[in-house]
């Protein structure tokens, strides 16, 4: 019903994910730079006997610390290299990297679903426009069911309905009534429709959910490590820190980075797949309608030749 490829959908899930790890991996750490009063105090705070003591020595000091000073102008941040991120993160044991493997798992397969989804409906938004123009110009169900694309989901449900006209025979189903055999049958048609749209809906409401937990249990493992590591070397200084406890809260980030799309896709998607359905039952419902017409149309010219033939005999 819905023939499309799948490829361009995950080569964007995979550019999305990337994107959004390069960018928490990129991340730099920026320091303020020497300021050029410090540099200048320096040598204010150098003991008066030195200074008397290499009186030549000074204007050069001055001199060589005037363009040091100038290349560095007061107030900037220069950039420092980051020795912490994913690549320690990664580098922290298998549950830190098991994390990692399955919030990067749940990206990819959200934008993955959600690309493949909008691809869809656009699709069937555009079928819809084709089908108003050509289906119902058509002299028949049979002609306007030909005039539409293969996999369309309009095409689908105009040719059950007609199946289910033609095909209303058997012991049991002649017990039905033809309207009801034939509204059943469309029915089911549209169902199968909607069920193929909300495919993959559910995966997107789970990885909303559970990410950011998934995220906050590599919080607490981190954290966790960064405690018995200072307890065990009894050294509780900045630098010991603020590396583990920020590598730990880097789980958090990427949980939420993985949840935030997920969720808001959801939501889109099923907005969007409330416009489509109604589309798609308004069809069905013009369809049942042509069909019921024209086979109780059939039935009573059928009737009446049959009771025309008798009195004629």
């Amino acid at each position: 019903m819905f023939k499309n490829t799948r490829l361009s959908a995950v080569l964007a899930a995979v550019l999305f994910s990337l994107t959004a790890a390069s960018a928490l991996v990129s991340a730099p750490a920026f320091a303020d730079a020497p300021k050029a009063t410090d540099a200048a105090a320096a040598p204010a705070a150098a003991p008066a006997a030195d200074a008397a003591a290499t009186p030549a020595a000074a204007p050069a000091a001055d001199a060589a610390a005037a363009p040091a000073a100038a290349a560095v102008p007061a107030g900037t941040k220069e950039e420092v290299e980051n020795p912490f991120g994913f690549q320690a993160v990664w580098n922290g044991g298998f549950v830190p990297r098991a994390t990692l493997i399955i919030l990067s798992l749940m990206s990819m397969g959200s934008w993955y679903i959600i690309i493949t989804k909008l691809l869809d409906q656009m699709k069937i938004m555009k079928q819809s426009k084709e089908t108003q123009a050509k289906f119902w110009k058509a002299p028949s169900i049979a002609g306007g069911s030909a005039a539409l694309k293969e996999g369309s989901p309009f095409r689908f449900i105009a040719e059950t309905g007609t199946k289910a006209t033609q095909h209303h025979d058997g012991a049991l189903l002649e017990q039905i009534d033809l309207s009801t055999w034939t509204t059943m049958q469309i029915q089911r048609a549209v169902e199968k429709v909607q069920s193929r749209l909300q495919d993959g809906l559910s995966f997107l409401a789970t990885v909303g959910s559970t990410a950011p937990f998934i995220g906050l249990f590599g919080t607490v493992w981190g954290i966790y490590g960064a405690l018995t590591n200072i307890g065990m070397t009894g050294n509780a200084s900045i630098d010991k820190v603020a590396g583990p406890v920020g590598e730990a809260l880097i789980m958090t980030a990427f949980g939420l980075l993985v949840a935030v799309p997920a969720v808001l896709g959801y939501n889109w998607l099923v907005r969007r797949n409330k416009t489509v359905m109604e589309d798609v039952r308004s069809f069905s419902a013009d369809v049942h309608s042509v069909l019921i017409s024209g086979a109780m149309s059939t039935s009573e010219a059928g009737r009446l030749a049959g009771a025309t033939a008798k009195k004629i005999g």
